[in-house]
């Protein structure tokens, strides 16, 4: 059967025309016609169609036999060449020579195809007809004749050419070659069109292979970065840390181009919130692939360096999840009443005790316990604060500087003949705190054996430098050996001090790169030009600290002096050595063992009688281990909490008390609990939502009372699944939950401490931590007695919703008392007068207007309750039944109230996920009054609009106030928005303002005093309703207006009902809630600005700053997010995020140090991708975190001290102004005016920050006295710092007194220092109008001072006088900016 016409164009690699709608546009039409595809049909008659139809099938029938005859003709001259080879004789025409190309191609091509076939049949007939033959007679028989013959009736033009032969075929051949070098030609221009083409081909060709080849390198690559990574029992890595690795890794190149970082958001990443689905190697190479298929040579050894070192965070948050399962079991121990409670205030004196009777060594390590942030910055003295550095904090510089010195002078000892520049080996050098490392080791054994005296400690420590110097190399220096505290630390005698910075910053970046076995970036390097070696770090040779996860396989060179060390160290390591040899083969120092031994030998000799058996617990420890191994070889697929289990029991065989394992011990269960295989899952990674109702007590009369209030349950539960996730933990300076708890041991332990110590930490707090049975009972009292607050204060807000049955947001004060007056039959009208008169005094405003909100209905309640007798839950329990039986709503209105309270809720969320944005706010407005229309107003099409008061700075005499309308929906746009009324237009806007009251026009034709927007819209078509309700703050102040109309419904029912009308009030308070939530965040991050602005010049060793803000999640069972706003680089240049930039739990498995800090509300501090962090919360006034900032202190594992006292400075105040600005918008409470710019303009959210500054300052001053500047006094020529400050206090009270003798003499200067110069400081305002002083006067004086040189004067009142000019300045250039600006307006019948 013939194929038919679509069948044979589909085989014959055809394409049908694309039929294109009838709605194709012109520009579509024009640009279809210069493609290869037949004309498609348009929007034509029948006829044309019919015709298009005939014609597409013929040019189908004609192509496909045309193609047909083609591919015959092909196949037949294949089968004749395959049967008869072309002759090749006729090469001899093909010749390089240019002059006579033409001539040979014309007769090759026109002369020779048609000659040659008679020369061949001349000869023959010759042959046959013996012309040739001597002896023969001759013919008649004529060539030329013969061959003119041949030649005429074999015209090319003419005749049908017969079947060539070999020769004519090769000969064509040859022909084509020849025409091809013809210069224009078109043979010769399809020539070099075919030799590109195959040229372009082979190159191409060439790429792939080299893509190819590449491909197949970065995939061994990945291979070995794959083992890198800690894997579980089953070699297998969860995809979510894959995924939150390359994450993170758009972070490390924000500074790329945009088409770099499009490689990975072209395809988006899937969220997997759990670790249970995992990739073993070759998923993971193959997954890792696709995202960096298109990445340069460069970027793929970037992500291989970031995969790298999220490897070795994922190392150590395996090591951190073990310690906080720990301290969560200590927690659950310590937690005898089981209320989720401890004392915050003994465990962080039991810290302090642990911290004090710890060795120095040890101390280095862990976080000090009285000082932040173990500490609350709040619990700081101001002079300890705002003062200059004390001793301690001096000391601890300058013993950082000389370990820092150090650690060059070990290194210059240790390694004599190190090479230089050598990468080709892979060599790594050694950089180890070896000094440190000995002294630990000593104070360790101390702390075990009771205390060594100072005498044989220094005896024991000199001889083994003694003998450290005679197998050194190169001889030692001139070294001083003291230390404040008795121990021996090597300095040299030439100052160092010149390049403290620049040696710290060497050594903490050092202490980063850890070499790792098979490192990718080491082994896979594309650019050839990647350093091959590596530093090790210092933790894997300190005491105390856990070994490298991974052994280096790469050589490393060792001098002389290294054996003697290695013998101190006693049998773990050489445990760890044996382990090492047997992962990575013999090495070049493996190979001397007989100067090794003999070093050793003698060690040992040195080494303690209690080696012994502590070489029997590592053999022990190594027995244990290869059974573990052994037990769980086939059990790769079975997940179990062995390891925890294991960790319980070495728990249980550490003996109690305060005491530290030695060297040998601390390194056997150091490589214990890395060789321990991972079980895949991360126990504590959701401890906050593990634990989120551990403690929780709901008591017994409490669910006798669900039956009880059977009515108000449904609602209950409606308000609790509107409720946000109680994942996020109040602070309180009292007592610390589970997740609190977890936090601040790992804050105070760090992240370099073994697990030895851990464990000794565990076991000191268990066994001290004492409870008695009063503070048992106390704490079940105060649990039972939150339970009970939460339960009565979700009873009562169920109360008043079902008071509130079309959700207008409030109560009438009125109707309540009238209920409440019939409550027991009349007899408490006394009790209840003398309720209403407490609440007149703390709710002025609301009796005033006789409202009550659902916080000023529970607060009626409570004192209501308060005055009656009886106990005071079972009076609120029987008020509740009884207002509960008062008021009857059927099942729609339930139902109604019900609806419309999830559109209000939505407002409320559309504010808290907007990011300090009022655009989504205000759609969720829109929407919510639309849908009531739509359901429960009849359909009515409304238009609705939103207008705030300003002050009128266009034209006073239009009035002092204007309406700006600032949204409205979407077909009044063009309008209304952005339109002014003004007083003296016509309009009842004005009217609902100053009575604070709505306003219902229900046909706005008859009014007569109606100001209309669109002047298009016919004068006939002006009908409907108007409806006009005033937007009031917290304190029922009118600040804008909400207005509804129904001119586009052209039914006759347009009429606002009743109910409907109270909606759109509870529309009106829901959107000022949200509004003023909105204006409270801006406000918190105008005040961030200007907190990063004073931050950034005082402490440079800052890289970035970023500021999150909190979005809770839509219910309880989703988590909240985190949204970037600010990001600030190490220059100080911010960058505010506009778009949203939202960071999940599930989707940072990396930097879940950011919501730990949210959960626990907890400073927390971490490294992450080789930089450390502190994330530290911003808390509201519930003391939950509200946002956090994310500061980056690069490779420092610590800020300088006065560095680090500037910042807490920053936070602390920030803090304060924070839950300033968040008292704003309450009801209870009203902000506190200290300056006369507050009074002035209401915006002072950037004046905050420097105004607490400044009553900081102030505090401190006012403890200075006469007797405080007698250090001043006492300099007959001051510094000229000193001499500067002065003056510019100085300045500021006597602007006149510039240039003379009493601030240019220091005699004269001194005679102001006294107790008026300190009163008169205390009681400047500098936003004051009084004030005329020029800011250029002070900057000539402190302007461009850095901050060291303040504080190394040394001076308290230097130092105060400074910071307090400063702020001074501040305030002052910041009240003129403000000065001009527009403030919003309020007014209030009130």
């Amino acid at each position: 059967m013939a194929a038919q016409p679509e069948e044979a164009a589909q085989t014959a690699g055809l394409k049908h025309p694309r039929l294109v709608s009838k709605d194709m546009t012109a520009t579509e039409t024009k640009r279809n016609q210069g493609s290869d595809e037949l004309p498609c049909r348009s929007n034509c008659a029948s006829w044309k169609e019919c015709f298009y139809e005939k014609v597409q099938q013929r040019s189908l029938n004609l192509q496909e036999k045309k193609v047909k005859m083609i591919q015959a003709q092909k196949a037949k001259e294949e089968k004749v060449k395959r049967r008869e080879a072309c002759d090749w004789l006729c090469r001899e025409w093909f010749s390089d020579e240019k002059e006579s190309l033409d001539t040979r191609t014309y007769l090759l091509d026109k002369l020779l195809p048609t000659l040659i076939p008679g020369v061949e049949k001349l000869l023959m007939q010759v042959e046959r007809k013996n012309v040739l033959v001597p002896d023969k007679e001759p013919t008649k028989f004529d060539p030329i004749t013969f061959l003119g013959e041949y030649l005429m009736r074999h015209n090319p033009q003419y005749d049908i050419s017969t079947k060539p032969g070999p020769y004519l075929r090769g000969m064509k051949m040859v022909t084509e070659e020849l025409k091809t070098e013809m210069a224009d030609t078109a043979p010769e221009r399809l020539a070099r069109m075919k030799a590109e083409a195959k040229t372009k081909r082979k190159e191409r060709k060439q790429v792939e292979n080299m893509e190819s080849e590449q491909k197949e390198m970065r995939k061994e690559a990945l291979a070995i970065q794959f083992k890198e990574w800690t894997v579980d029992i089953s070699g297998r890595i969860p995809v979510a840390l894959i995924q939150s690795a390359l994450r993170s890794f758009l972070d490390v190149v924000a500074s790329a181009p945009m088409d770099v970082r499009e490689a990975i958001y072209d395809r988006k990443l899937e969220i997997v919130d759990t670790l249970e689905k995992k990739v073993n190697i070759e998923e993971f190479t193959e997954y890792v692939r696709s995202y960096t298929e298109y990445f340069s040579n460069d970027m793929f050894q970037e992500i291989l360096k970031h995969l790298r070192q999220c490897a070795l965070d994922f190392q150590k948050a395996i090591r951190c999840d073990t310690w906080r399962q720990m301290f969560t079991d200590l927690f659950l121990d310590c937690d005898y009443g089981k209320v989720g409670l401890l004392d915050r205030q003994k465990i962080l004196a039991l810290l302090e005790e642990f911290y004090d009777r710890s060795p120095v060594s040890a101390k280095k390590r862990f976080c000090n316990p009285r000082q932040w942030p173990i500490i609350e910055l709040q619990e700081i003295e101001l002079a300890d604060l705002w003062g200059v550095l004390h001793d301690e904090e001096v000391c601890e510089e300058l013993n950082e500087n000389l370990v820092l010195s150090q650690a060059e002078i070990s290194k210059r000892e240790i390694l004599p003949c190190e090479p230089v520049g050598d990468n080709s080996q892979g060599s790594y050098e050694m950089s180890t705190s070896v000094s440190e490392g000995l002294l630990e080791q000593m104070d360790m054994s101390e702390a075990e054996t009771g205390g060594i005296s100072k005498e044989e400690k220094q005896a024991a420590e000199s001889k083994v430098r003694k003998e450290g110097e005679e197998t050194s190399v190169v001889k030692s220096t001139d070294l001083e050996c003291s230390d404040l505290n008795g121990d021996i630390i090597h300095s040299e005698n030439t100052s160092f001090h010149e390049d403290t910075k620049t040696e710290r910053q060497t050594e903490s970046a050092s202490a980063e790169e850890e070499p790792l076995l098979g490192s990718a970036s080491a082994d896979y390097n594309l650019s050839r030009d990647e350093p091959g070696s590596e530093k090790q770090t210092e933790e894997e040779f300190s005491l105390g600290s856990e070994p490298a996860t991974e052994i280096n396989r790469e050589k490393y060179h060792i001098s002389s002096r290294e054996p003697v060390l290695e013998g101190r160290l006693g049998e773990g390591d050489k445990w760890i050595a044996e382990a090492t040899n047997m992962l990575s083969g013999p090495t070049p120092e493996a190979m001397n063992v007989t100067s090794e031994d003999r070093v050793v030998a003698d060690m040992d000799v040195i080494a303690s009688k209690q080696d012994a058996p502590v070489a029997e617990a590592v053999k022990e420890t190594a027995a244990r281990k290869e059974s573990f191994l052994s037990e769980h070889s086939g059990q790769f697929g079975q997940h179990t909490s062995s390891e925890t289990r294991l960790q319980d029991k070495d728990l249980q065989d550490q003996s109690k008390g305060l005491a530290y394992s030695d060297r040998q011990d601390s390194q056997a269960e150091a490589g214990q609990e890395f060789e321990l295989p991972w079980s895949g899952d991360l126990l504590t990674f959701d401890l906050s939502f593990k634990y989120s109702s551990y403690g929780e007590r709901i008591p017994e009369e409490w669910i006798c009372e669900n039956i009880r209030f059977a009515d108000l349950r449904p609602i209950m539960a409606d308000i609790q699944n509107r409720c946000t996730s109680r994942v996020r933990s109040a602070f309180d300076e009292n007592c610390l939950n589970l997740p609190q708890f977890v936090q601040l041991m790992e804050t105070f332990v760090g992240q370099d401490i073994s697990l030895p110590t851990v464990k000794s930490l565990i076991e000191f707090i268990k066994e001290e931590y004492k409870q008695t049975e009063e503070s048992k009972i106390e704490q079940l009292e105060k649990a039972r007695r939150t339970s009970r607050l939460a339960q009565r204060k979700l009873l009562l807000e169920a109360l008043f919703e079902k008071w509130d049955k079309n959700a207008s947001g409030f109560l009438d004060l009125k109707e309540v008392d009238a209920v409440l007056s019939m409550f027991k039959e009349g007899m408490e009208k006394e009790a209840l007068r003398k309720a209403k008169s407490h609440f007149s005094l703390r709710y002025p405003q609301s009796s005033r207007v006789e409202k009550l909100t659902q916080k000023a209905f529970q607060t009626f309640l409570e004192l209501v309750a308060s005055e009656f007798t009886g106990d005071e839950d079972e009076v609120i329990d029987n008020i509740v039944e009884f207002l509960t039986t008062s008021v009857e709503r059927s099942w729609m209105e339930c139902l109604q109230s019900l609806t419309r309270r999830k559109w209000l809720h939505n407002i409320q969320q559309a504010a808290e996920t907007s990011g300090a944005s009022m655009e989504p706010v205000y759609k969720a407005v829109f929407k919510a009054l639309s849908q009531d229309a739509e359901a429960h107003g009849d359909n009515k099409q409304i238009s609705a609009y939103i207008a705030l008061l300003e002050e009128n700075q266009l034209s006073p005499e239009r009035g002092q106030i204007l309406l700006h309308y600032v949204a409205c929906t979407a077909d009044d746009a063009p309008y209304v928005l952005n339109q002014i009324l003004y007083k003296d237009m016509k309009g009842v806007s004005f009217a609902a303002v100053e009575e604070g009251k709505p306003i219902h026009v229900p046909r706005v034709q008859l009014h007569g005093n109606i100001h209309f927007w669109n002047y298009d819209r016919p004068v006939e078509e002006r009908r409907g309703s108007l409806l006009v309700l005033p937007l009031q703050d917290a304190h029922w102040r009118v600040f804008g207006i909400l207005g509804l109309d129904t001119l586009r419904d052209q039914s006759e029912k347009t009429i606002f009902l009743t109910h409907e009308i109270s909606f759109c009030q509870g529309v009106s308070l829901a959107f000022s809630k949200a509004y003023h939530h909105v204006r409270t965040l801006e406000n918190v991050l105008q005040m961030t600005l200007t907190a990063l602005d004073w931050l950034y010049p005082r402490v440079p060793s800052i890289h970035t700053v970023i500021t999150y803000l909190v979005e809770p999640g839509k219910d309880q069972t989703c988590d909240y997010a985190l949204r970037k706003m600010i990001t600030t680089d190490n220059t100080g240049q911010k960058e505010i995020h506009t778009s949203a930039v939202l960071f999940l739990r599930k989707e940072n498995l990396l930097r879940d140090y950011l919501f730990k800090c949210i959960d626990t509300s907890e400073v927390v501090r971490t490294s992450v991708c080789g930089e450390y962090h502190i994330a530290v919360p911003l808390r509201d006034l519930s003391r939950q975190a509200l946002g956090l900032f994310d500061i980056s202190i690069g490779h420092h594992q610590k800020l300088p001290p006065h560095e680090r006292k500037d910042l807490q400075k920053m936070l602390k105040v920030a803090q304060a102004a924070c839950c300033e600005i968040l008292k704003t918008p309450s009801e209870e409470t009203k902000p506190t005016y200290v300056l006369e710019a507050e009074h002035v303009n209401l915006r002072h959210a950037g004046i905050l920050f420097h105004r607490f500054m400044l009553q900081d300052l102030r505090e401190c001053v006012q403890k200075l006295n006469a007797e405080s500047f007698a250090e001043m006094k006492s300099y007959e020529e001051p510094p000229a710092l000193l001499h500067n400050i002065v003056k510019a206090v100085l300045l500021l009270f006597n602007p006149k007194w510039k240039g003379s003798e009493k601030i240019e003499s220091w005699s004269q200067c001194v005679l102001n220092l006294d107790d008026n110069l300190i009163q008169e400081i205390y009681c400047f305002d500098p936003t004051a109008s009084s004030v005329q002083v020029q800011g250029e006067l002070l900057l000539d004086c402190i302007g461009g001072v850095p901050r060291a040189e303040v504080w190394q004067q040394g001076s308290v009142p230097a130092e105060y006088l400074y910071n307090w000019v400063h702020t001074c300045l501040s305030l002052m250039e910041m009240t003129k900016s403000l000065q001009n600006k527009k403030a919003p307006a309020f007014t209030s019948k009130v």
